[in-house]
């Protein structure tokens, strides 16, 4: 898809609940836990011992077998009052007032939550009904590829002349379904962004877009009704023992389609991309997408020490910080990628416009060390 009239991102924001964690936390307050995850993981790191790395997602993930936290820093999860939807607001509030644009300037909402509040229904008309938003109110579920997904269906709305300011809501609440006692919980957290989808200068925003499936996932990650110490059914999310397996199988070929693809269909090269924007739910994955394309590192941002895996939230994240660091610039060709499971993988090419920040997330979660966790993404 090569865009016939100039239409991009116009502005971002972040928004994450009050509520941090760290590694230290799990330590303090479940040691047995963490210990039995260490000797697990020393017992596998022994029985590896002397075989290479199957490849490259393996080889880039082996540093981070030791640790039980698999690199994981910090996380955000959810407080008291705080769900999907109160992230979502503050965030689309956000890049609203960054773009200097108000509810009645919106023609349509796009919210891609992963997962809404209610079964059976989407977030997007409960946002709309906060905002108070007159325009159509749309769900978008791509899991944690919305976000690319999301971007492309935007443009295409804005670039056929139907709408001029589309409104993209993002969002995952991974602690809704995980116990804090399950160690995969050490691994998943919060988060939500937002962008106002706009016609641009001549010659900015999106270029080209290449989308695949992601079938070969369809059977790995699913979520069921368990029943929590007091009796009630809570709906928990579930990973299949093989899906690390598959994952390191397939992310390789995933990436080399939808990145070459876009690129190709952009009518530019990998030396000609100022700068990329991957999905990061790994402490790894941002080195290894580096390795599989031939890039240096310093052409790309890893969040996932600042926020561990936000889903497709992610992309927003390291957007929203590449920005804020002056990684990227106006003019600067930028490549973005995600994927997920059971939905789609997908790449897009643009040229980045002249994009407004909301406010730093990071003021609603007060903290010293939050500033030089910030700074330092810019050696990442």
């Amino acid at each position: 898809m090569i865009a016939c009239q100039s239409v991009g991102i116009s502005s971002l924001a972040l928004s994450f609940p009050s509520i941090k964690r760290t590694k230290e936390y799990y330590r303090e307050n479940y040691p047995d836990l963490v210990a039995h995850a260490e000797q697990k993981n020393l017992a596998k790191l022994m029985s590896q011992d002397n075989l290479p790395a199957c490849n490259e997602f393996d080889s880039q993930m082996l540093p981070y077998l030791s640790d039980p936290f698999r690199g994981t820093v910090e996380k955000r999860i959810l407080g008291p009052g705080e769900s999907s939807l109160t992230l979502e607001y503050r965030a689309a509030k956000d890049a609203l007032e960054a773009a200097k644009l108000s509810v009645d300037d919106v023609d349509l909402l796009i919210v891609g939550s992963f997962l809404p509040e209610h079964i059976g229904f989407g977030n997007a008309a409960f946002l709309a009904r906060e905002m108070g938003l007159n325009c159509g109110a749309w769900n978008l579920d791509a899991s944690c590829g919305s976000t690319p997904v999301a971007l492309q269906t935007a443009c295409a709305l804005v670039q056929s002349g139907g709408y001029r300011n589309v409104l993209v809501v993002i969002s995952c609440t991974y602690s809704r379904f995980f116990n804090e006692d399950d160690t995969l919980s050490w691994f998943f957290s919060d988060g939500a962004g937002a962008m106002v989808v706009s016609p641009l200068k001549a010659n900015q925003g999106i270029l080209s877009t290449k989308s695949v499936n992601t079938s070969m996932l369809c059977d790995q990650f699913f979520f069921q009704l368990t029943p929590d110490e007091q009796g009630k059914a809570r709906l928990r999310m579930q990973v299949d023992k093989g899906t690390n397996k598959v994952i390191s199988r397939i992310s390789a070929g995933l990436l080399r389609q939808c990145c070459e693809g876009a690129v190709a269909a952009a009518g530019v090269s990998f030396d000609q991309i100022d700068f990329f924007i991957f999905n990061t739910p790994t402490a790894w994955f941002a080195d290894f997408c580096t390795q599989i394309l031939n890039i240096d590192s310093e052409r790309t941002i890893n969040t996932y020490p600042l926020y561990a895996n936000i889903g497709p939230a992610l992309t927003l994240a390291n957007l929203y910080h590449a920005a804020q660091l002056g990684k990227i610039r106006e003019n600067n060709l930028v490549l973005i990628y995600g994927f997920g499971a059971a939905s789609s993988a997908t790449a897009n090419v643009m040229r980045w416009g002249k994009v407004a920040l909301g406010s730093d997330p990071h003021l609603n979660v007060p903290e010293p060390a939050v500033k030089t966790s910030i700074m330092s993404l810019a050696s990442c």
